[in-house]
């Protein structure tokens, strides 16, 4: 489905149905019985198994393995569950984090599918006797329902309280207060200790942050490719002399605003291969962006550009990464999926704010302009911006992102590289 399809549902169907459902809960006697608080400050019912809800959105995941890690210490890695978009499972499969029988996917392709699979879904969880859901979408009331079909004891999520921020009923048992100052990374991981507390604290959690950010390394899983893997990517290379720099020159349908022009891709791309006479420019990008890559590799007329766009899983474009010595994205995916691998990210930011979804690994260099109207997509508008001339992301020039390339390949260039 469409980005725009799935706000219209989340808005016009999940309005009332949090408000339905928040009202048979109220009825039935389900919120005080599911706060009713033990002694020490803990929650009647401790976690056993718990379930991660983040339907959309790969990059994310990468974000939130600090918080299914402090789950795993908890209750252990089979006990671990994820329900995803079936779109998006693959950084799951690769990540490994989660157990492969433990992931519950769901049908994104069309209305019928998705309403299948999400019934089906939350019959799943109920099978497993999972009994702590962690509701990972900000303010998405499809999240939020899902949880309560679950019937899950404890339901951990964001609330609005007396906000003025999206409505999405009072279907959680354990209520978190959003802050928008914290890092998406920190945010998750308080969803998770929060499921250990007492939910009759309101708002949650009183907790101090240095506690859960003592427990939280913030730093992603590395993906390890095999011999086989690199060697495949290798012979679809060729055979660079100097360095290999990817180009990621779109962003997903979700926020087109993230996007930096192609154009301006190709002129960093034509400055690339002047400098440096032996690089290799690789361009990647999902199938849906292949025809615009390819038609910017034609368009610089060099041997030593070559389009991958469209024609590699997961797994190979992260052996792509760790094959390469810098890597050029907008704000999307591809940026947190290189904290991941060794290569050292340039991220391209402009209608969201780093310090909330920054790419976490250190080898990372981001640009931002930090207009006064940025960031204007946020969990306060669902990430639906009015803004129609994306003036944060055209302030971006060529010169600064070739600059910070160089002062990449410059440093690199006497450094071991990460694959041998």
């Amino acid at each position: 489905m469409r980005t725009t399809t799935i706000r219209f549902l989340d808005y016009w169907l999940g309005v009332p149905a949090c408000a339905l459902l928040s009202g048979i809960r109220r009825m039935s006697g389900l919120a005080a019985s599911a706060t009713a608080s033990a002694t020490a400050g803990k929650p009647a019912v401790a976690p056993r198994k718990i379930l991660f809800l983040k339907f959309i959105e790969q990059g994310a995941t990468v974000l939130a393995q600090d918080a299914i890690a402090r789950a795993t210490r908890a209750v252990g890695r089979d006990n671990i569950y994820f329900c995803v978009f079936d779109s998006n499972r693959a950084i799951l499969d690769v990540i490994g984090s989660v157990p492969a029988g433990n992931v519950i996917s769901i049908r994104d392709t069309s209305l019928s599918a998705f309403v299948v699979d999400f019934l089906a879904a939350a019959q799943a969880v109920r099978r497993h006797g999972i009994d702590t859901v962690i509701d990972m979408e900000f303010f998405s009331r499809a999240s939020a329902i899902f949880a309560f079909l679950t019937g899950a004891a404890i339901r951990v999520g964001l609330h609005r309280f007396t906000g003025e921020l999206p409505y999405r009923g009072n279907l959680m048992t354990h209520r978190i207060q959003y802050l928008p100052q914290l890092h998406i990374a920190t945010q998750y991981s308080i969803l998770v200790e929060a499921a250990f507390h007492d939910p009759a604290e309101e708002p949650m959690l009183k907790v101090p942050l240095e506690r859960i950010r003592a427990a939280s390394p913030q730093a992603a899983p590395a993906f390890t490719p095999t011999a086989a893997e690199i060697a495949d990517v290798r012979a679809r290379l060729g055979a660079p002399a100097g360095p290999i720099v990817v180009l990621n020159p779109n962003a997903s349908d979700l926020l087109p605003l993230r996007k930096w022009e192609t154009a301006r891709f190709g002129d960093l791309a034509r400055r690339i291969l002047e400098t440096y006479p032996a690089a290799l420019i690789v361009l990647t990008g999902a199938p849906s962006e292949q025809a615009a890559a390819d038609n910017l590799c034609r368009s610089l007329g060099s041997r030593r550009v070559v389009s991958l766009a469209g024609q590699t899983t997961l797994r190979e474009l992260l052996t792509l990464y760790s094959l390469a010595d810098v890597l050029v994205t907008n704000d999307s995916g591809p940026g947190h999926f290189a904290s991941l691998t060794p290569v050292h990210a340039i991220v391209l930011f402009g209608p969201e704010t780093p310090r909330l979804f920054g790419p976490l690994a250190p080898a990372t260099t981001v640009i931002w302009k930090e207009l006064a109207c940025s960031p204007c997509v946020s969990v306060f508008n669902h990430r639906l911006s009015p803004c129609r001339n994306n003036v944060c992301m055209q302030s971006i020039t060529v010169d600064e992102v070739f600059e910070a390339v160089r002062a990449v390949v410059s440093d690199g260039a006497s450094q071991p590289r990460g694959i041998p």
